[in-house]
């Protein structure tokens, strides 16, 4: 069985600073050294704990936090 591609929008282009973001966070809390889909369970599959999950979750919501505030500061 051929491995499933993950869901994407179609019409949706990725923000750059926003994929740098997430490659940041899951390098830095999760251990994870790339987002990119790799086709192999080893490398695309990941035992996380679940402190680091939150953690992960904290930081993005403050990196959405912080780009809310420098957007209407602007």
């Amino acid at each position: 069985m051929a491995p499933r591609r993950p869901h994407t929008s179609a019409t949706a282009k990725p923000d750059p600073a926003l994929q740098e973001t997430f490659e940041r966070i899951a390098r830095e809390t999760l251990n994870i050294k790339t987002l990119k889909t790799r086709s192999s369970d080893s490398l695309d599959f990941h035992e996380v704990a679940v402190w680091r999950l939150k953690e992960a979750l904290e930081a993005a919501y403050q990196a959405g936090l912080s780009a809310a505030s420098n957007a209407r500061s602007k």
